[in-house]
């Protein structure tokens, strides 16, 4: 039993890694793709809201699937369809098969985010520990990585298929091979009167729009740095624009460190308490950046940034699969569809709001949003008279086989 559940979490893991790469080479060479296909910069933005609104359908086309399919094989097999489809948007030549590719690559990346995050909360459920940050921080590792392979492929100049390939051609097998091991566990069963209303539909909306609100104004938070963090060391406080590209990086290592130990965080002083000290990071990360007198003050924001806000997402889901233990699943497909919502405000937001005020000023309102989480850090509190101590209860008695028959 120990054998099988350490092969699902590094499987998982694994899943994860992959899924960082392949998003961060696609947002990465926009500019390439872009050329390569001549789409307009009145048209780019029409073709970058679709994937994320893709994505949202993706996600809630999930939640109906996994009454039938188990979260597993969705996730076996929407991971090499985004995976493809990058290909796809590397290989074409014509608008048109962008237009396909991009389409693709959204509706399956909803279903393989749903489902990973599905397969991640069970199997902290299972563990009774939080092990929920250690996943996204594979996915941290893997952006880091991916956006590394980007910059070779820009740097020398390369086809985008070309940058492509050998990473479609290593990871792809690889995850396949991976799947082989991941754990289905089922969901725990109703115990109180929240847990079986569960199943409903404007009650658990209701009880889970605090989690939807901090999962928004997390991703709000996340986009305006990817988004924005050059053109603001940059137009902002004068840097070079060699030193403009450091932000982003910078934020991504601090992401990684932050969830390569926030688990241990939560494991000592609880989800509450972390989320709270993460929300007041990020918060003073904004603060920073928006009064910032130069460059390198900037750029510790930034470093602040990715400290604090690393660890809202994970937990967020974690704290729905708490929440609805009899109905995990759903309540993890419908919360998805806001870290969407979250990326298709966030630059928007501020780029109107940096051309009809000043990019400083815009710095304040993520900021205020992300402190807003404040609010709500009571809905990531453990019950103690559910799972005892404040930890999470395991249920290995609910894990029979991995999604190969284990």
């Amino acid at each position: 039993m120990t054998d099988v559940l350490r092969r699902g979490r590094a499987s998982l893991a694994f899943s994860f890694f992959t899924q960082g790469a392949t998003f961060a080479l696609l947002v990465t060479r926009i500019p390439a793709i872009q050329d390569r296909y001549g789409v307009s910069d009145a048209l780019l933005p029409v073709f970058l809201a679709a994937v994320p609104i893709l994505a949202g359908v993706g996600s809630v086309t999930t939640e109906q699937l996994v009454k039938r399919v188990r979260p597993s094989r969705l996730l076996r097999w929407s991971q090499p369809v985004v995976m493809l489809a990058l290909l796809g948007v590397g290989a074409g030549g014509h608008v048109a098969e962008l237009a396909v590719a991009l389409a693709a690559f959204g509706l399956a990346v909803g279903a393989l985010d749903a489902s990973m995050n599905m397969l991640g909360v069970s199997l902290q459920r299972t563990y009774g520990r939080s092990i929920m940050l250690s996943f996204h921080a594979a996915y941290s590792l893997g952006g880091i990585l991916g956006a590394s392979l980007a910059w070779v492929g820009a740097h020398w100049h390369l086809a985008l298929w070309v940058s492509y390939l050998p990473v479609v051609a290593v990871l792809l097998p690889a995850a396949l091979v991976g799947s082989r091991w991941y754990v289905d566990s089922e969901p725990a069963p109703p115990e109180d009167a929240t847990d079986a209303a569960s199943a409903g539909g404007g009650v658990v909306f209701k009880l889970l729009l605090p989690l939807c609100l901090v999962m928004t104004f997390a991703y709000i938070g996340d986009s305006t740095v990817s988004n924005w963090s050059a053109k603001y060391l940059k137009d902002v406080l004068g840097s070079s624009e060699q030193l403009a590209t450091v932000p982003y990086n910078v934020y991504m290592v601090t992401t990684l460190v932050g969830r390569a130990i926030g688990d241990f965080g939560v494991r000592r002083f609880g989800a509450a308490a972390v989320v709270r000290l993460g929300a007041l990071v990020a918060a003073a990360g904004f603060a920073v950046v928006a009064g910032a007198s130069g460059a390198w003050v900037g750029m510790a924001g930034f470093t602040l940034l990715g400290l604090g806000l690393c660890v809202l997402v994970p937990q967020t889901f974690a704290a729905a699969g708490r929440l609805f233990p009899g109905a995990s699943d759903a309540a993890i497909a419908r919360l998805n569809i806001f870290n969407y919502v979250g990326f298709l405000i966030g630059s928007p937001l501020v780029g109107a709001l940096g051309d009809a005020w000043s990019y400083r000023g815009a710095m304040l309102v993520p900021m205020v949003l992300v402190l807003v989480t404040l609010v709500y850090a009571r809905s990531f509190a453990v019950r103690t008279d559910r799972y005892g101590g404040g930890h999470e209860r395991p249920r290995t008695a609910d894990v029979g086989r991995g999604s190969n028959g284990l």
